[in-house]
């Protein structure tokens, strides 16, 4: 899992770096400024969580057994929560789309992850 977190992070951030450039430039004209600014949260939210996808891939490769199940479920926490989270945001404010509590669903997850990815870093014990 640690190669496919890994990839999938860069493609979150790619995604991001391609979504702050939209928000800059094209959206800009398009949505009012709390439109604007909760669409640049989101890409905020989302590239941060690229990373953390991303370095918990790289942790994964090297961790132990607890430690890499703990952080096989960070990682798809931090997937699926920048999913739900972002994606409910990019919906509302980019096609209208109202999808009930996604977002704060999706925020929880992240929580979860970051919580779940301490665990597992604890889980691995004391470094040789």
């Amino acid at each position: 899992m640690g190669r496919i977190f890994l990839a999938l992070g860069a493609l979150a951030g790619a995604l991001a770096v391609a979504m702050a450039a939209a928000s800059a430039h094209a959206l800009s004209e398009r949505l009012d400024a709390k439109a604007l600014e909760a669409v640049r949260g989101a890409v905020q939210m989302q590239g941060w969580h690229a990373i953390a996808l991303a370095l918990t891939g790289l942790w994964l490769m090297r961790a132990p057994p607890l430690a890499h199940q703990l952080g096989t479920l960070a990682g798809f926490g931090f997937l699926l929560g920048a999913l739900l989270f972002c994606g409910a945001i990019y919906a509302h404010r980019l096609a209208g789309l109202s999808i009930g509590p996604v977002a704060p669903i999706g925020g929880i997850t992240l929580i979860l992850a970051w919580l779940l990815l301490m665990a597992s870093a604890l889980a691995a014990g004391p470094t040789p």
